[in-house]
């Protein structure tokens, strides 16, 4: 089947769309893998559908970032992942697939079977020997603030959790400050600014006030100079404020992503491709012109 496979990257000409590849039994948002009988397949044939609506990076990860979320091992995570990883690039060869980790070991083995981007959610502060093995291998890396502390998120069984009490002296400053602190772990290790992409982190260590304020101010990451990725899909800021379940987040994450793109963001990381792909397209009909 025709998919849609992407060119290289050109900054600021239009946003382009990460898929949401869960190899999870645990995701927020309903769609880990590890439920869905041969997880091979369905990662197969869930990339295929992806590709064919448009995503232009496909981010697979194999250990949910939910609030409340238990953390797996390496041995666990490359178990989950690298068979999802090969079998992609396999039947895809020429698709970006990127690896969602923050632990060196399985970076390497992924960036070696296929993967060529690593999405680290901890900005390079979870695993000393990660940004050696991403300059090693001159991969782009997307570097994501978090201030996700043990304890501090609240769960709902309908709402899923949100976190509270999470205090910044200054929101947007503070994000700035301590991504450029990543930004310097990165250039310690050799990685060059065009490899470097930056996420804000919507929904790792923020209230949902925080959260929408971040969205309404993305234009100051922007600021910093470099790429950015936002990723709002189906998460717990939109659920209470709309009062709703993940599974009904699609017009909350549509608003979030519209004005993500309004306001800088280069990369929208999503789950539901097809419907975001429209949602994209149309946003820059009307901001990039």
């Amino acid at each position: 089947m025709e998919t849609h496979l992407p060119a290289p990257l050109l900054w600021g000409k239009r946003t382009y769309i990460m898929g949401i590849i869960n190899i999870t039994p645990d995701s927020f948002s309903g769609d880990g893998m590890l439920t869905k009988g041969d997880v091979i397949e369905a990662a197969v044939a869930q990339a295929e559908r992806f590709l064919q609506e448009g995503a232009d990076i496909l981010d697979i990860g194999g250990e949910s970032t939910r609030p409340g979320s238990q953390p797996v091992d390496a041995n666990e995570e490359l178990a989950r992942v690298l068979p999802v990883v090969r079998a992609i690039h396999t039947a895809y060869p020429e698709a970006l697939l990127s690896i969602d980790t923050y632990r060196a070991v399985v970076a390497k083995a992924a960036l070696e079977a296929g993967a060529r981007w690593v999405n680290d959610v901890w900005g390079l502060r979870a695993d000393p020997n990660l940004a050696d093995i991403v300059a090693t291998h001159r991969a782009p890396i997307v570097l994501m603030h978090n201030r996700l502390k043990p304890g501090s998120a609240e769960l709902q069984a309908r709402l899923g959790g949100r976190y509270v009490g999470v205090d910044y002296d200054d929101l947007l400053a503070d994000i700035q400050r301590e991504l450029m602190g990543s930004i310097a772990l990165a250039h310690q290790a050799g990685i060059p600014d065009a490899h470097i992409i930056l996420d804000p982190g919507i929904g790792f260590g923020k209230t949902v006030e925080q959260n929408l304020e971040l969205i309404n101010r993305l234009d100051e990451i922007k600021a910093l100079g470099y790429p950015v990725l936002a990723g709002p899909s189906r998460k717990s800021f939109i659920g209470f404020t709309l009062n709703l379940p993940p599974e009904e987040r699609i017009e909350g994450t549509a608003a979030a992503v519209a004005l993500c793109i309004d306001r800088g963001a280069d990369i929208i990381r999503v789950h539901d491709v097809g419907v975001m792909t429209r949602v994209v397209r149309m946003t820059d009909a009307i901001v990039r012109r």
